[in-house]
């Protein structure tokens, strides 16, 4: 576990880093885990993403700007901002979490964004909790679209593919990992006609086929 390295790319160093650590920390690792830290961090990323939102589009109403909100505050969006802060790497798991690949598992991930949010809170309060959270979900909320939210990334990239006359995506699972009761899912999206090829991992093969439709559509609009 490498703390000052991972308060580098989130951008707030802890003054309890022991706070941290627990946030850090699954209940498959020990008593002193990161349950309670989630819960109070799944209220406060609410309110921060709900302020973000607020202040970005003035224009859109309490519904429009739920259904947005909803669009960001959810399992996929958390772990890809785990994903991409490499969250992974410096969570602490038992023995039995760490064979089966718990490091990947998108609730575990997920999970730990919502505890070191929370963490931030106690540590420095909601500005700090705040700012996190804006280092975090930087990239979600910078290409956040109101005309979009509310339409799965599958449906997205099928009205994309469709309304330019490009054959539908084939989604193909390419490997499970896990026990029976908590399996996840790697689906591949390809897109023969643009040459795309993108994979996504889920707890499910209809979450799995979601992330990898959100990446084929990233790169297909970008073609």
């Amino acid at each position: 576990m490498d703390l000052e390295g991972f308060c580098f790319r989130i951008g707030y160093r802890f003054n309890d880093p022991d706070l941290l650590r627990r946030a850090l920390t699954h209940r498959s690792y020990g008593a002193a885990h990161n349950e309670r830290l989630e819960y109070l961090g799944d209220s406060v990323l609410n309110c921060a993403i709900a302020l973000e939102l607020y202040h970005k589009f003035p224009q859109l109403t309490e519904g429009e700007l739920s259904r947005l909100r909803a669009s960001l505050v959810n399992q996929q969006s958390l772990c890809a901002a785990a994903q991409q802060f490499n969250f992974g790497d410096e969570i602490l798991l038992g023995e039995g979490e760490i064979k089966s690949g718990g490091f990947r598992r998108p609730s575990i991930l997920a999970d730990a964004v919502e505890a070191v949010v929370g963490a931030a809170l106690l540590d420095g309060g909601f500005d700090t909790a705040r700012s996190v959270v804006r280092t975090l979900f930087a990239e979600a909320l910078a290409t956040v679209d109101p005309q979009t939210t509310g339409k799965d990334p599958k449906t997205l990239l099928q009205e994309y593919l469709q309304g330019r006359r490009i054959a539908l995506p084939r989604y193909t699972v390419v490997a499970t990992r896990g026990e029976a009761h908590e399996h996840v899912f790697q689906v591949e999206c390809v897109i023969p006609d643009l040459n795309i090829r993108s994979l996504g991992e889920g707890s499910s093969r209809r979450n799995a086929e979601q992330i990898a439709a959100r990446k084929a559509y990233e790169l297909a609009i970008c073609e």
